[in-house]
């Protein structure tokens, strides 16, 4: 099949990262750029750290609204996919890039296969659930990461080219842990971001959904960070571009305690999460991640979609919102006096299969349109 691959962001370039080797080796892929994270921080050195080849098409549509992004993406998706004349269009996840994806080729008439379907918060107030909402009512192929996934599918009348096939970011993150296992990978980390960094002893952090720019929920999660900072822990803050803007906008300051760095590299995050004594993030992706490390993981939102991270975790991933207080119940209960040797066992033990989602997928798509 000839297929045109839509990416836009971090998150869906370490998907790519993952599923395109299996996807080219079966068909002919076309790779396109909507430019969703558009500087060189957020996406531009991702492509050489992943290995993903240069788009076939950059569109260069960053900034502006929800309304304003779509929009451009629509207007310069749609001759690039009559240009190509692709048989299918390979959507990610839940973006703005998702559904602009989704909508110019169903508007052309072209199948929408569509990676990480059946997700829900069932919060319709996130940009990421009406995007995968509509992404998965136009779609011909539902790659479900989950058996969750697929019965929300089910529960929305949607069961016709659904396929279970696991996480494809599990299959890329199996390949490069064992590149981070080895404590010593956090010297030349800790150089990078001029702090010694240790096995457990510290803590890393990531902000970055709307919802959490909100003046309110600055207050609430800055709280959260500022606690569980300390003299001999501290925490590592990635911050998206537009969380530091909000931040900024809201006249609050963080204690010494929390480092703010730019976003980091996949292997970079991978290895400061595998260490970690904790990890609190409202990052769909980096909750994932933690879940299969074995980290424990504070998640900073209401709810998520990723139901079975929490619930197979043993406890070591807990949903606590904004609520200052059960953080820090949470938190003193995962990331204990002991937490360093609890990192060190963990990195030591840690073997992490893949999930084999890439091959399924290619494989799927060449059993042609369901």
């Amino acid at each position: 099949m000839r297929i045109v691959s839509v990416v836009g962001t971090r998150p869906q370039l370490i998907k790519a990262a993952a599923l395109l080797p299996a996807l080219r080796a079966l068909h002919q892929e076309v790779f396109v750029d909507t430019g969703q994270h558009w500087d060189e921080a957020l996406a531009g050195t991702f492509f050489a750290e992943l290995g993903l080849p240069r788009p076939d098409h950059s569109l260069g549509v960053g900034g502006g609204s929800h309304a304003e992004q779509t929009a451009g993406m629509l207007a310069r998706l749609e001759p690039v996919l009559l240009a190509e004349r692709p048989d299918a269009v390979l959507v990610y996840g839940d973006t703005n890039s998702t559904l602009a994806g989704a909508l110019a080729a169903a508007k052309l008439g072209i199948p929408v296969a569509h990676v990480e379907a059946g997700l829900r918060s069932f919060d319709r107030g996130m940009p990421e659930e009406v995007n995968r909402v509509v992404a998965d009512h136009l779609s011909h192929w539902l790659f479900a990461p989950t058996p969750t996934a697929v019965a929300n599918l089910a529960a929305e009348g949607i069961r016709d080219g659904v396929v279970e096939v696991g996480d494809v970011m599990r299959d890329l993150a199996a390949r490069v842990v064992a590149e981070v296992r080895a404590p010593a990978v956090l010297g030349a980390i800790g150089a990078a971001l001029h702090v010694p960094l240790s096995p457990g002893e510290y803590l890393l952090a990531t902000v970055h959904r709307a919802e959490n720019r909100r003046p309110a929920a600055i207050a609430a999660w800055s709280a959260i960070l500022a606690a569980a900072a300390r003299a001999d822990r501290p925490l590592i803050l990635a911050l998206h571009p537009g969380t530091r803007a909000a931040l900024a906008s809201s006249g609050r300051e963080l204690p010494e305690g929390v480092l703010v760095v730019e976003p980091l590299g996949y292997r970079t995050t991978l290895a400061l999460q595998l260490h970690a004594a904790a990890v609190l993030t409202d990052s769909g992706g980096v909750q994932r991640e933690a879940a299969w490390l074995g980290t424990p993981c504070l998640v900073l939102r209401p709810r998520t979609e990723w139901v079975e991270a929490v619930s197979d975790s043993g406890g070591r991933m807990v949903v606590v919102g904004l609520d200052p207080g059960r953080a820090a119940g949470e938190l003193a209960r995962l990331a204990p006096a002991e937490a360093p040797e609890l990192a060190r066992a963990r990195a030591r033990d840690l073997h992490l299969a893949p999930a084999g989602a890439a091959a399924a997928i290619a494989r799927a798509l060449a059993g042609g349109r369901p």
